[in-house]
């Protein structure tokens, strides 16, 4: 495979944010697209001008903020469009008109010589204003390839910097899009991109065979967001781009997680555990086989270190652990037991784990205390009181007192529901003490009956990278959700006073 240099085009303030439930603020796409231009991506598609006035501000501010990487704004096949584009000061628009007959008939209902003139004309009006031109043919993988070559090489004679392939519903296989992507390349003088949706989870794929094919840039989004199944993953691309196939990025990869984590922040879009490279399990170990492989020689089971993505190898305790994971978990927090005390912990832990209950951190320590005695459950953080008002006509709101580090402090909080107060006042007094984000919460009933014991457990990562999961008990979930969370708070502050000592 020739070494060549592939261009990363980030849609995710664009595409990504046409996501059902998704709307960022002006404030959030700067705050993002300067995330964005850290990482190292090529171009920037800052959003849709002609949507609203706060669209074409937000647009503006990314441009006045002088960043490294293109800023495009993406544009329809008409000179209204492309006029509010261009008043965002720009340098580059990505101007579109579909050409596949169901969109031509159904969607523009017009002819497909109508829509050659059109794209033909917005690409010389947009070069005219001296900016960078993208053109894309949408819904290319569902139009006849005759037809869509005469569109291209009309577009190419009108100016048009680059030429983008979408497959608009996802529904390429890699095949048909390295076909494709073979035949344009063949004909085409300019530089070709791909933008892949992911209906039939495919999009990966499909941007990987197309850039196989010829194709020099990627449309890509943080997470994978975007309309109805999303768009390729930009992190799922790059990674396999330099991985796999040997072909270079500007992307600083080790900045990957960090950029994650903020589209889902202030995106509200949760990311599936399983998911690669930025999910939660993606460097996850339990099972034993696995854990004893990682500890010897982390490339065992691991295709790329965490550490080139921003992130941290985890060792989980549960079924599956064996001695060498659980023997790791509690060097973590400077346990070191005997040969003969790790063999009874890990029989305790197995019976347990047999009940058929998720287990924590938590419950591996309540063992590991009960066999190698002496041992201290620090609390850094205790809850001393805890009141909440909730009701109909109520904002719910949740008052504590905590003892941190010796010292009482009181807050209150107004959250969607009791929990969520509760929560936030915790954090409120903690996040002096360490940052912790809430990574996972559930709360389930474990005996029947409006008296029902709820069990919450809790995952936390720290900005370190640092991960503790906790559970607690209770028959008021709300004290069980806050009992949880303090343990949890507690297992990352000792995590970290001992790595410190």
């Amino acid at each position: 495979m020739v070494m060549r240099y592939i261009r990363i085009f980030d849609t995710t303030l664009r595409d990504g944010e046409q996501m059902a439930g998704v709307a960022l603020t002006p404030e959030d796409k700067l705050e993002i697209a300067k995330q964005l231009d850290e990482l190292g991506v090529d171009t920037i598609e800052a959003g849709f001008a002609i949507v609203s006035e706060g669209e074409r501000e937000a647009i503006r501010s990314i441009v006045k903020e002088g960043l490294k990487a293109e800023i495009c704004s993406l544009a329809r096949a008409n000179k209204k469009d492309i006029d509010a584009a261009i008043s965002c000061d720009v340098g580059c628009i990505h101007t579109f008109i579909a050409t596949s007959d169901i969109h031509l008939k159904y969607k523009l209902r017009m002819s497909r010589e109508e829509a050659l003139r059109r794209a033909v004309e917005a690409v010389e009006y947009a070069k005219a204003h001296g900016v960078t031109v993208e053109f894309s043919a949408e819904d290319a993988t569902r139009s006849d390839f005759s037809y869509l070559k005469e569109v291209f090489l009309a577009v190419e004679d009108a100016g048009a910097d680059r030429i983008d392939v979408p497959d608009t519903v996802g529904i390429a296989t890699p095949e048909r899009m390295k076909l494709l992507i073979s035949d344009v390349t063949s004909y085409l003088k300019v530089p070709v991109s791909v933008h892949c949706h992911n209906d039939f989870g495919l999009a990966t794929a499909n941007s990987l065979a197309g850039i196989e094919a010829g194709a020099s840039q990627a449309h890509v989004t943080v997470n994978g967001i975007g309309e109805r199944a999303g768009n390729a993953s930009l992190e799922e691309v790059v990674m396999a781009l330099q991985n796999l196939y040997g072909f270079k990025t500007g992307i600083r990869t080790e900045k990957i997680y960090e950029v994650s984590r903020l589209v889902r922040r202030l995106t509200g879009v949760p990311i599936q555990p399983n998911k690669a490279i930025v999910g939660d399990n993606a460097f996850s170990h339990e099972a034993g086989i696995h854990v004893h492989g990682i500890l010897s020689n982390p490339f065992t089971y691991e295709p790329i270190s965490p550490e080139s993505v921003g992130r941290k190898r985890v060792i989980e305790v549960g079924k599956h652990a064996g001695k060498h994971g659980l023997r790791a978990k509690l060097e973590e927090y400077g346990i070191h037991p005997t040969e003969e005390e790790m063999k009874v912990i890990f029989e305790r832990f197995k019976r347990l784990s047999d009940r058929g209950k998720r287990l924590t951190d938590t419950d591996l320590l309540a063992v590991a205390r009960d066999v190698v005695g002496g041992l201290k459950a620090e609390k850094f953080v205790s809850l001393e009181e805890l009141a909440v008002m909730t009701g109909s006509n109520v904002v719910p709101t949740a008052s504590v007192k905590m003892s941190i580090g010796g010292k009482v402090m009181v807050a209150s909080e107004t959250g969607v529901g009791p929990v969520d107060a509760a929560v936030k006042a915790i954090r409120s007094l903690t996040s002096n003490l360490i940052k912790a984000e809430l990574r996972e919460f559930r709360l389930e009933a474990i005996t029947g009956g409006s008296d029902a014991l709820g069990e919450a457990l809790v995952r936390l990562e720290d900005e370190e990278g640092n991960i503790s999961s906790a559970r607690a008990v209770s028959g008021d979930i709300v004290m069980a959700s806050v009992e949880a969370l303090v343990n949890g708070i507690n297992k990352l502050i000792l995590k970290r006073e001992l790595k410190k000592g």
